[in-house]
């Protein structure tokens, strides 16, 4: 699973509501009439404007994220990113967020395996000063010594937190390396506590003089600006930092996945046994909007999006074994999407029977494709999961950054709706019989300490992922 870290810092609620599924933030064609120039460096500038309210988001995103860190480097993106608060030549340490704060707004920042955003959310009259904020750091980020030894360590203690004390955290960074064989996917965001602590000031300083640069970043304004006024600012405050030389990243691929693998974590933490099934699938960065992309994306709907998918009422409702069930289709990734489906068994009934109860399902599917009637009610629910999408400034600024990361043109982001809403039977029917069939999965198994017997009190189940992509999930803290 694909956690974003993020410093410890102003929760913005509405990251977790729109990351889970990228491209389902728009209900209809066009939903946010975007309008992008890229200036003569490189840089990407999108705008939304949006006048409900007067204020304003700017998100800078970088393209690149964890997967781009040197081996044995691991946690070297995220620790950067706490480093990028802690001054430049002209803003002293924690003055950025003191001075956003000053005005009245919320600032913060997340890493991911993809990507590295900072964002700022003020009143509208004044994006000058979070723009000129913002660009000064891109390229004039002081590296102190202390500061880094500081930020590191409090890097390690979040890991202590968000990992090492939840046994649904340990499994899924155990899972990783059996899904990803090849890819640095399988590589943990916040990084490996022995990489962590081994980290040098200078591992640092490679990264940032390496990839933040305007020519490797996406930078969108939402809210209530004009499309001239930002175009001025921009220019004035981004327009004159140099571009760097990129080197072509690595073209990481999967080798074909012949064997079946299974993670079994038992911990004395756990309160009761929980189930997973994963497989590597196409995404938007490995292999463009394709009509197999979208397929899938109503596919996993029909199978694991809530109460009324396949997953849930056979286990839950038709059956009794299982609490819960669902599954999921992360395909907003720079490499490998994955699918997966995931089941919490009923008191009493063990995970082999939760397993072969949901692997059935998966089959039957496969096997003899969904109704003409499922796919139009798919549709219609990821059409209408974000009627509201532009009622959000950070949520559009969120899909379009995100989307143009991982190597999608605006237009394609804005055409999502006609592309979802033409998916056919035939096509979703073929996705199936491509990825559901019998075949290698990753599974894992997350039980009580002594295993499926020890189970005491019931509770959601800690490495169930919800009914949205779990390789996509965005932790702002």
């Amino acid at each position: 699973m694909s956690i974003t870290q993020s410093r410890p810092a102003l929760a913005l609620s509405v990251l977790a509501l729109f990351i889970g599924a990228l491209f389902s933030a728009a209900a209809s064609a066009q939903v946010f009439d975007a309008k992008s120039l890229t200036l003569d460096n490189g840089l990407q500038v999108v705008v939304v404007e949006n006048d409900r309210a007067p204020v304003v988001t700017q998100l800078l995103m970088y393209k690149a994220g964890a997967m781009d860190e040197a081996p044995g480097k691991t946690g070297a993106a995220h620790v950067l990113e706490h480093m990028m608060f802690k001054g430049t030549r002209e803003v002293a340490p924690g003055e950025f967020s003191a001075l956003v704060a000053k005005n009245g707004g919320r600032d913060n920042a997340f890493t991911g395996h993809d990507y590295t955003g900072y964002f700022q959310s003020v009143a509208a009259d004044r994006l000058e000063l979070v723009m000129r904020l913002e660009a000064d750091r891109m390229r004039n980020l002081v590296l102190d010594q202390a500061q880094f030894e500081t930020e590191r360590q409090v890097v390690v203690e979040e890991r202590n937190q968000r990992i090492e004390t939840e046994p649904g955290a340990i499994l899924r960074e155990q899972m990783a390396p059996a899904l990803y064989m090849n890819h640095p996917y399988s590589r943990p965001i916040i990084g490996w506590r022995h990489e962590l602590e081994a980290l040098e000031l200078q591992d640092l300083s490679a990264f940032y003089n390496t990839f933040y640069a305007p020519n490797n970043a996406v930078l969108v304004i939402s809210g209530d600006v004009e499309f001239a006024q930002v175009r001025e600012l921009a220019m004035k405050y981004y327009g004159p930092i140099a571009p760097s030389e990129i080197a072509p990243r690595p073209a990481w691929a999967e080798p074909p996945h012949l064997t079946e693998r299974t993670i079994v974590l038992e911990d004395e933490r756990v309160r009761e046994p929980s189930w997973t099934l994963r497989r590597i699938a196409p995404s938007y960065g490995n292999d463009g909007p394709s009509e197999e992309v979208y397929a899938l994306q109503v596919l996993m709907d029909i199978v694991g999006g809530g109460p009324t998918s396949r997953l849930y009422r056979a286990l839950v409702i038709e059956q009794g074994i299982a609490v819960s069930a669902g599954g999921w289709y992360s395909e907003s990734n720079r490499g490998p999407g994955s699918i997966g489906v995931w089941a919490q068994p009923a008191e009493g009934v063990s995970v082999d029977e939760v397993e072969a109860a949901a692997r059935a399902v998966l089959e039957e599917v496969a096997a003899e494709g969904v109704a003409e009637d499922e796919v139009r009610r798919a549709v219609r629910r990821l059409q209408d999961s974000a009627a509201t999408a532009r009622d959000s400034l950070m949520g559009p600024a969120q899909v379009i950054a995100r989307g143009l990361t991982i190597g999608l043109s605006l237009e394609e982001i804005e055409a999502w709706p006609e592309r979802i809403g033409a998916v056919t039977p035939a096509a979703v029917d073929a996705a199936a019989s491509a990825h559901l069939g019998p075949g290698p999965a990753v599974t894992t198994r997350l039980l009580p300490q002594g295993g499926e017997g020890a189970a005491a009190a019931r509770s959601a189940p800690a490495d169930a992922p919800p009914s949205q992509p779990v390789d996509t999930v965005e932790e702002p803290s």
